[in-house]
């Protein structure tokens, strides 16, 4: 194992997993320097009275609350902001990502990898958690143009340098998973045995999902641009052949009336395709409006 470990557990309604959490934690990793960070979401239990009291009894842990809830993956942020190990875990706190596998992450690490990812071996996951995460990873590779898969979260061990890469990018739109892609190094999945949720249903719903791969599609690809641009040229080509065909009928004496229905017809076309056009810009220009605000990406409320 390394020197110095910081495994960094974002959490959110949390209140009667995090003793569990800590104990497995400390049982599987040896008599070495470590630090257990654990970062409340704003959770709306009492996650955080439960951190304060697991902090007198353990001094690995450093428990640290957000203003609000930002998001687990701006949870993630301050968790890694905070560490000062040689190799960090994220790990999620459901007790599905099992603290058992820590020491597997970091063995295989040392073949001279710097991302150890946890893929997930038969999910444990409900129908419709399993359904929706599908749609969300095929749609975000789809609208990314990067190969995503499914079955990798944010479970696994990374090095301190590609730690420092990835607290240095500091865009307002937050994904680890694709942030860890993104920075390169050597990289590799090992599979893990996925476990079932102690308590409680997942907080993504759809809804959720369906925003987040938005704003991932936002900040990490322009596909949605490029796919608006083939529209408007696979309309005008359209429009150019239409408007030949109709010189060619008008010659020839087969239109005396201009067509009221290929009137109505385009105008509906036309203005929708614009207004689409308008909305997918829209869109971008207001996660560019976020971005140049310069906010903090969280706020923090408490640290023990």
């Amino acid at each position: 194992m390394p020197k110095v470990l910081s495994i960094i557990s974002p959490l959110y309604r949390a209140e009667n997993t995090l003793g569990e959490l800590v104990s497995r934690i400390k049982a599987c990793i040896p008599d070495q320097e470590y630090e257990i960070i654990l970062v409340d979401d704003a959770s709306p239990d009492n996650s955080w009275h439960e951190i304060e009291r697991l902090a007198e009894i353990h001094p690995e842990i450093r428990g640290i609350k957000l203003s609000r809830n930002f998001g687990q993956h701006y949870a993630i942020t301050a968790g890694l902001d905070a560490a000062k190990g040689e190799w960090v875990v994220v790990m999620d706190c459901d007790l599905q990502d099992r603290p058992e596998e820590i020491p597997n992450l970091h063995k295989e690490a040392q073949k001279g990898f710097d991302v150890v990812l946890a893929r997930r071996v038969n999910r444990q996951d409900n129908f419709f958690k399993r359904l929706s995460s599908k749609i969300f990873y095929r749609t975000l590779a789809w609208l990314t143009g990067s190969q995503q898969d499914e079955s990798i979260a944010n479970f696994g061990i990374y090095h301190r340098k590609v730690i420092n890469q990835i607290i240095g990018m500091r865009e307002s739109i937050r994904y680890f998973p694709t942030m860890v892609k993104w920075v390169g190094f050597r990289q590799c999945s090992i599979p893990v045995t996925h476990a079932e949720r102690e308590e409680g249903s997942s907080n993504y719903n759809f809804k959720k999902l369906f925003n987040l791969a938005l704003d991932i599609m936002l900040a990490y690809s322009d596909k949605p641009i490029r796919l608006t641009v083939k529209l408007g040229f696979l309309i005008a080509l359209t429009g150019f052949l239409f408007a030949i065909y109709t010189l060619y009928r008008y010659w020839i004496g087969e239109i005396i009336v201009a067509g009221y229905a290929s009137l109505i017809i385009s105008i509906w076309l036309l203005t929708g395709f614009l207004l689409i056009t308008l909305g997918m810009v829209g869109l971008y220009i207001g996660k560019t409006f976020e971005g140049v605000k310069n906010r903090p990406i969280y706020i923090v409320e408490k640290e023990i």
